[in-house]
């Protein structure tokens, strides 16, 4: 009973920080505003002020995260909608994530090796631009480990929509193909979120780029790993 309280008031009290946090993106709308951002940080100071373990917390959490999944399949409406326009870029949208997920991981695996890190840490690293669930798998078969691989994928994907604005900007991207592709093959479901919000169409193609990039990661990431370590 006292582990089902803990968990209720953690689901409850994560939604009502979302929900305080979306309508402070909506009056503020900045990239350093995005209700991932403000939530993750407000449940850090939260967890250490009240000195609660994260075993406690994950109670309730761990349902919220299970709900990624059927999040990532609800982005297959905008596609739906967008399909006439999408069947006519299959081939750059394929050909952008494919360098772009080579590209996520060989740097990843290169800067943490030239860093001098461990290999357990490398395994967790490697598949970051992924959505959580398969860059958990991923590291689990590598021989990383999960919780850590599901740090690394939020940090790639707050420092993604961090960083993208700025590339853009100095990149002059304005093309909706360019961001969307760019977006979710670096920065997966967070990123794409972002992308939504710019318009449906860059986040219908940045969905199509975070759902092959996983595929493609899926399969490249244990030969890269053989041949760059």
């Amino acid at each position: 009973m006292i582990n089902f309280s803990i968990g209720f008031g953690a689901i409850i009290g994560t939604l009502i920080l979302y929900l305080f946090a979306f309508q402070f993106h909506k009056r503020f709308s900045y990239t350093f505003t995005s209700p991932v951002i403000i939530v993750t940080v407000a449940i850090v100071v939260v967890l250490m002020i009240f000195t609660i373990p994260y075993e406690k917390y994950m109670l309730g959490g761990e349902w919220i995260s299970k709900l990624l999944g059927p999040a990532v399949v609800a982005l297959a409406y905008p596609l739906y909608q967008q399909r006439d326009i999408l069947k006519k870029l299959t081939v750059p949208i394929l050909g952008g994530t494919f360098f772009g997920a080579v590209l996520g991981v060989t740097t990843g695996i290169l800067l943490a090796k030239w860093s001098g890190v461990d290999n357990m840490i490398i395994y967790s690293l490697t598949p970051k631009s992924v959505t959580t669930p398969v860059a958990m798998d991923i590291a689990d078969t590598l021989g990383g480990v999960e919780p850590l691989a599901a740090v690394f994928v939020m940090v790639a994907g707050i420092g993604g929509i961090l960083v993208s604005s700025v590339v853009f900007k100095y990149s002059s991207l304005t093309n909706y193909l360019g961001r969307g592709v760019g977006i979710g093959s670096a920065s997966h479901a967070i990123g794409t979120a972002t992308a939504m919000e710019n318009s449906q169409l860059e986040g219908s193609v940045s969905t199509i780029a975070m759902v092959v990039s996983a595929v493609i990661v899926s399969v490249i990431t244990p030969g890269l790993i053989w041949l760059l370590l």
